[in-house]
């Protein structure tokens, strides 16, 4: 008898072709399945195939009786009770990989929208009959020479030293463990103390993961550490910053500005935010992009053919 696997979401058919050859795949009529409809279905499921931005919680994966394995649609998994999967001898997979290049191609799109203030011009020219032209009008900063701090040295935060180095920045990182000299050396990077990292960054970019020890790692006292002249840069997870500190920082003037693709209650956002010029919001859209999509599925779909196949995905986060 063929497994089932409940897709959660909508997500590209095209990547869940090698499911769908061996396997009974329930797929939504719309958007999503509702926390209802998830658990209606998932008794009968071997496999789930759950969204990023979507509760997996303790009573869902009880309620998976035949559950093998939650593979998540995205990077971040903080969606999923992974302790609870765990306690029943879950496996939990992420997807690493297909994000990777699309998240920090639009991390150095926040950083040169903000310098630049392209997000702010555009927005102004198109609102205000009055809009000031000049040479010495709507100035921002060039990226050439300072010096951005990375929060994070993971796939993507890897990737973002790269493409920033062509701008001619200089990187500094902080990590949960230093990288070897020799991984350094290759990236032309070199390693700083959170607080010294703090205190000398021109653009600081967030790439850690969202647990108890990352939860809001920038806050209050750290925006005071910080350049009054810097940005914050977020494409990792909305919780990783306290929005309303940012907010309140922003509104005094501590830091020059912010660009922000997650949020604390997506898809709610702090209002200050809203009203203020130097700051870029976006919703979500680090690997949104259509040939993405098609490979996070791809590869979403690849973590529960491992399992099945090899008795363990490269992917497992558990």
């Amino acid at each position: 008898m063929k497994k089932t696997i409940l897709i959660q979401y909508a997500i590209p058919k095209e990547g869940l072709k090698a499911l769908s050859q061996s396997f009974n795949l329930i797929y939504p009529d719309k958007d999503c399945f509702t926390q209802e409809e998830m658990l209606e279905r998932i008794p009968n499921c071997e496999a789930l195939l759950s969204i990023f931005n979507q509760p997996v919680n303790a009573k869902l994966i009880e309620a998976g009786q035949k559950l093998e394995i939650i593979s998540n649609y995205g990077v971040g998994y903080n969606n999923i009770d992974v302790a609870a999967a765990s306690k029943q001898g879950i496996a939990v997979c992420n997807t690493p990989e297909s994000v990777c290049e699309p998240t920090a191609e639009l991390c150095l799109a926040l950083m040169l929208s903000l310098s630049r203030r392209v997000a702010e011009c555009n927005h102004r020219l198109r609102t205000e009959d009055d809009f000031k032209w000049g040479v010495m009008r709507n100035l921002g900063q060039t990226l050439k020479g300072k010096t951005l701090g990375i929060i994070g040295m993971g796939k993507i935060g890897k990737s973002v030293a790269q493409k920033a180095q062509a701008f001619g920045m200089k990187v500094v990182y902080n990590n949960r463990r230093q990288l070897s000299a020799s991984e350094e050396t290759n990236l032309n990077i070199n390693y700083l103390s959170f607080d010294d990292l703090l205190k000398t960054t021109d653009v600081l970019s967030l790439h850690c993961p969202l647990n108890e020890s990352t939860h809001h790692l920038i806050s209050e006292q750290e925006l005071k550490m910080m350049k009054t002249s810097a940005y914050l840069i977020n494409t990792a997870r909305g919780p990783v910053v306290d929005e309303q500190a940012l907010a309140e920082a922003l509104e005094k003037n501590l830091i020059a500005g912010a660009a922000l693709d997650v949020f604390e209650d997506e898809p709610n956002i702090t209002p200050q935010l809203l009203e203020l010029d130097n700051v870029v919001l976006v919703p979500h859209i680090g690997t949104a992009c259509i040939e993405t999509r098609i490979e996070m599925a791809e590869e979403a779909a690849q973590n529960i053919l491992d399992h099945w196949e090899k008795g363990k995905s490269k992917n497992q986060v558990n």
